[in-house]
């Protein structure tokens, strides 16, 4: 038999220290708590990564790492790049007779996307979403349920991608990923329509598993300006939610659909949708739920041009906020801390055209996010870039701008790029300071648009 030749990771024990494989590992679910990730890491785990058997963490740990570890890199805790490990790249690289073909962490993503399912151990399920014919997915799927009844192992699966998209999206951002997790999604919905769950436990757990699948690909559609499409999915979610009179997804779905009716410039639907959400988040006992959600209606209000009403549910957002966490919040809140608080404030202040306060709390914002989310972080100094242009802080913005730049590598978000954009056009009257006119080249040179 041949050696896998499998080689110690010497850095990754070194930083275990004097603490025992066990003790280190309860150390890494603390820390996969602090930042809303799960992690089943025990003594075993510890012990595969330090021999070397597992060459590179997945993606929930590789978070969990960089968190427990500010400032080192994959590298520096023994691991070898990503792209010599999994994926298209390693089997590139493995083939003696052609050089490695380009792979980038995105595309790899994606098919961890759509290869999601085949963790739950039924080959039948494993085949929906890798199906060629697409057409044809809920067929398959609702004959494989025929033979094999819904159960743990399918449900997992469908909260396995939901947590997925989540973590690769605050990673990239939605461009390189919408394509990928659609797979998941129509196979998670081909498994409602089988109605095979064994239990009813089982059965609420899918249809609130797949309603939320539906709100993340519509998020992911929603960010890369697939607007019909995320108006399509969250819709979608919302007749889930009601179908299985689940009111925590029902608040989800409407707090979604309130978010994309302001970026399309519908701010009295954006109203409508938050106040909806609000109405059925208040028996969740989830303050902070109801806090983002009276953002979202903030957020319209001031796209009317309702300063007062604007006002008043910032300042119920606030009172909620600062009643802290609690059990009762939804595990897709984790994003959801202060800096999006700081970030949604701007976006208001914004709307109603008073730049420099808004400028104030982006750069809170800023300062405040947690670095591992470099989606958001691109996107709060894409919003000051534009807060401090058009407040006429005109080197300032450039400032920023330069910063958005600097991920832009990393992250793809139309979005984002939309913002900066625009913000970039309302720089163009100010080129004749040696500030502005060094950023407009490089933004001209990175997105290929005249300086």
């Amino acid at each position: 038999m041949v050696s896998t030749g499998a080689v110690p990771n010497l850095a990754f024990r070194r930083l275990r220290g004097q603490r025992s494989a066990g003790e280190f590992a309860a150390a890494v679910r603390r820390s996969a708590r602090e930042i809303g990730e799960r992690v089943a890491c025990d003594a075993r785990y510890i012990g595969r990564v330090e021999s070397g058997e597992i060459r590179c963490p997945n993606y929930a740990y590789e978070r969990v790492f960089l968190h427990m570890f500010p400032g080192m890199s994959l590298a520096d805790l023994g691991f070898p790049p990503r792209e010599t490990v999994r994926g298209r790249g390693a089997r590139a690289t493995a083939g003696a007779s052609s050089p490695p073909v380009p792979h980038s962490d995105t595309d790899e993503e994606s098919d961890v996307l759509r290869r999601v399912f085949m963790t739950s151990g039924t080959t039948a399920l494993a085949a929906v979403p890798l199906s060629p014919g697409l057409g044809g997915v809920s067929a398959a799927a609702a004959a494989a349920s025929d033979r094999h009844r819904v159960g743990e192992a399918e449900v997992s699966a469908v909260e396995k991608a939901v947590r997925r998209i989540r973590l690769l999206d605050d990673r990239h951002g939605g461009d390189g990923l919408y394509r990928g997790a659609s797979q998941p999604l129509r196979a998670a919905y081909a498994l409602l329509d089988s109605g095979t769950a064994a239990k009813r436990s089982t059965a609420d757990r899918l249809h609130a598993g797949a309603g939320e699948l539906a709100i993340s690909v519509g998020w992911l559609a929603h960010d890369s300006g697939r607007f019909e499409d995320a108006r399509s999915h969250y819709a979608e979610a919302l007749a889930t939610a009601r179908l299985a009179g689940d009111p925590a997804l029902e608040a989800h779905s409407f707090c979604n659909k309130s978010f994309l009716a302001r970026d399309t410039g519908r701010p009295r639907e954006s109203v409508r949708a938050a106040e909806a959400g609000q109405r059925a988040a208040r028996p969740l006992g989830s303050p902070r739920l109801l806090a983002l959600l009276a953002l979202r209606e903030a957020g319209g209000r001031a796209g009317l041009g309702d300063r007062s009403g604007c006002e008043r549910a910032i300042g119920r957002a606030r009172t909620a906020f600062g009643r802290g966490p609690c059990d009762a919040d939804p595990e897709w809140m984790t994003f959801f801390q202060e800096a999006e608080l700081e970030m949604l404030e701007a976006q208001c202040w914004s709307a109603l055209g008073d730049w420099s306060r808004a400028a104030r709390h982006a750069d809170r914002a800023i300062r405040l996010q947690d670095p591992h989310f470099t989606r958001n972080l691109a996107l709060y100094r894409a919003e000051l870039t534009w807060d401090l242009a058009r407040a006429g802080r005109a080197a300032e913005a450039a400032t920023a701008g330069h910063r958005v730049l600097d991920l832009l590598d990393r992250v793809r978000s139309s979005r984002i790029r939309t913002m900066l954009a625009g913000a970039t056009r309302a720089l163009v009257p100010c080129r004749d300071a040696t500030e502005v006119r060094e950023y407009l080249e490089r933004y001209a040179a990175v997105s290929g648009a005249s300086a």
